[in-house]
Formats: structure tokens, C-alpha cells, sequence
């Protein structure tokens, strides 16, 4: 048995064929997954019904699970930065700073060959977007 929080198999799965560098994109519902993201990658659907799978308790999970050195984010072009920003800064604490992306520059990037899974939520909070790098596990 597994001794953090991470279960789900398929997740699993992918982040075993992933690596340094590798990217996870964990999006909200209304992300267009279909022409947003690598067709390559694996999608998994945590988007049972709305509002199901809030983007940020994903990346705690996944925050468990794997070393995150880098995080990218999707910004709208005007307007306050969006309050969801603030929950992604919880989880990854000071040391992983956000990047902020304009939308089509986040789409563009969501489709690259790094990104090696995709997981679309039902979260309804607006720009709950958030394009993850792997890191290196640390000796010992």
C-alpha cells in the first residue's frame, strides 16, 4: 500500500513514465482539453460533476507525490490577479514561484511534447490553471 496520499492509477502511471523536466497540466472546467493540451499526453477525467476536484487540492496531492520545480500559470490580460493564485502559492510554498503566461501562450505551451499528463477537474473557479514541471528527487 501506497504511503501518500496519491492513489488514483492512472496518475500514477503517467508520472512513472515521467521525468525531470516532464510537465503536468491540472485545469479547471472550462479548459478546452481537447485542442488545450498535448494529444499525446493521458487525460484524466476528475470531473465528475462541477465544482468536483478543486484544482489546488489536486496539486496538494500531486505536491505529496512528486518534486515540482517550476509552475506556470494561466493570467487573463487585464484585470486583479486571480484569487486561485493565492491557494497555488499555499501549496507550493516560496520556493516554486508562479509564471504567468497570457492565455494562448499557456494553451500554446499546454500542447507541448513535455507534457506528459493532463488532468481535467470540474473546478469552477476561473484561471484554476496550472502548468506543473517535475523536478529531480534529491539524493538520499
Amino acid at each position: 500500500m501506497l504511503k501518500h496520499r496519491l492513489t488514483h492509477p492512472e496518475i500514477l502511471s503517467a508520472l512513472a513514465g515521467a521525468g525531470h523536466g516532464s510537465q503536468v497540466l491540472i485545469a479547471d472546467g472550462n479548459y478546452p482539453f481537447s485542442t488545450g493540451s498535448n494529444p499525446e499526453a493521458p487525460c484524466v477525467y476528475l470531473n465528475l460533476t462541477r465544482g468536483y476536484a478543486p484544482v489546488d487540492e489536486v496539486l496538494a496531492v500531486l505536491a505529496d507525490a512528486i518534486v515540482i520545480e517550476a509552475a506556470q500559470v494561466m493570467m487573463p490580460n487585464e484585470g486583479p490577479e486571480p484569487a486561485i493564485f493565492d491557494a497555488f502559492r499555499r501549496v507550493l510554498g516560496p520556493e516554486v514561484p508562479l509564471g504567468k503566461m497570457g492565455r494562448f501562450d499557456f494553451y500554446e505551451a499546454a500542447r507541448g511534447q513535455d507534457v506528459a499528463l493532463v488532468i481535467a477537474t470540474g473546478e469552477q473557479r476561473i484561471y484554476a490553471n496550472i502548468l506543473l514541471t517535475i523536478g529531480v528527487v534529491p539524493e538520499g
